[in-house]
């Protein structure tokens, strides 16, 4: 698969089949539709294009510092890669851009510019300037420029508007079984590992503290999870606990990880971490001595978890 930044990087005359959309989660909705465009793809000899843009719109027309999205741009990136898909191109996303008519998006870009040959889009996407035209403006458009339009049904768009909306609310609630059986894949944290106050090292449960630089990023519910991620080349098994330590009266949420085994110098590491399970909330003790017995009984939690997963 080939990434694109933006439209003028693409460069191409192959005849293609595109959709278009945020795929914000690339979960188990979306890859039916991605399934669907590279099935067309293959079927028709064309080249499969996904048309998406960064930053999301709402940020930027009505400027919504508050949107959090289930995956950064990278991520949404790493997993495409993983498809068959032929094209991702992510363009930046313009106060100009916006500005667009619907025949200047459809003849400059989607035409002249994809070569799009099939568009593959939902029964209620909008486009153009002010979002005024809809699918059956384009499929004007296409007897105009010779190309065809296929919906995408009622369900198939509202089973993605749901499994987006439930992994949110997971996400908050901090059911991660739930989030990543909508997902089809574990929820995922991306950042780099800085130092912290060095609290774990002293009850004898040293941590990684993960920076996101990501601020749109979705952060579960605080609590304790039992995560995995690779170190070294294997994977490995940690409990990370995200929250404000309110047992020595922290203010700042941090991303913690005590990992079970492993002795390495992570500092400054870029690290992938995935959430597996939530163990429990996030909670005050008494003492450093409570805390550290309640951190033993959730990796005894733990252990127990992953014998029973690995016994399956």
């Amino acid at each position: 698969m080939k990434i694109h930044h933006s439209l003028a990087n693409y460069h191409s005359d192959r005849p293609t089949v595109v959709t278009i959309g945020t795929f914000d989660g690339v979960h188990l909705g979306h890859k039916e539709i991605l399934n669907k465009l590279i099935s067309t793809a293959k079927k028709n000899n064309l080249d499969s294009v996904i048309l998406t843009f960064f930053p999301h719109p709402r940020m930027v027309l009505q400027n919504d510092s508050t949107i959090k999205l289930i995956n950064t741009i990278k991520e949404r990136e790493a997993i495409f890669s993983k498809t068959p898909l032929n094209h991702l191109i992510i363009h930046p996303f313009t106060t100009q851009f916006s500005r667009l008519t619907a025949l200047e998006f459809v003849r400059d870009i989607l035409v002249h510019k994809l070569h799009a040959k099939k568009i593959i889009i939902g029964y209620d996407h909008r486009f153009g300037r002010n979002r005024n035209a809809n699918i059956d403006d384009l499929r004007d458009f296409g007897k105009t420029y010779n190309f065809e339009v296929e919906e995408i049904s009622a369900k198939e768009q509202d089973k993605v508007t749901i499994s987006s909306t439930k992994i949110r609310k997971a996400l908050k609630e901090g059911d991660m079984e739930k989030a990543n059986s909508y997902l089809g894949y574990p929820f995922m944290l991306n950042g780099t590992i800085v130092r912290g106050k060095g609290l774990g090292k002293t009850i004898n449960y040293p941590t990684a503290n993960l920076h996101i630089e990501e601020e749109y990023k979705i952060i579960p519910k605080n609590g304790v999870y039992l995560v995995q991620s690779v170190l070294e080349n294997k994977p490995t098994y940690g409990l990370m606990s995200i929250g404000t330590n309110p047992t020595v009266d922290g203010t700042t949420r941090t991303i913690e990880t005590f990992f079970l085994e492993t002795n390495s110098d992570l500092y400054n590491k870029k690290l992938q971490i995935e959430l597996l399970a939530k163990i429990r909330e996030e909670e005050k003790f008494d003492s450093l001595e409570a805390l550290q017995m309640a951190i033993k009984g959730d990796e005894a939690f733990a252990r127990d978890y992953l014998q029973k997963l690995h016994a399956k």
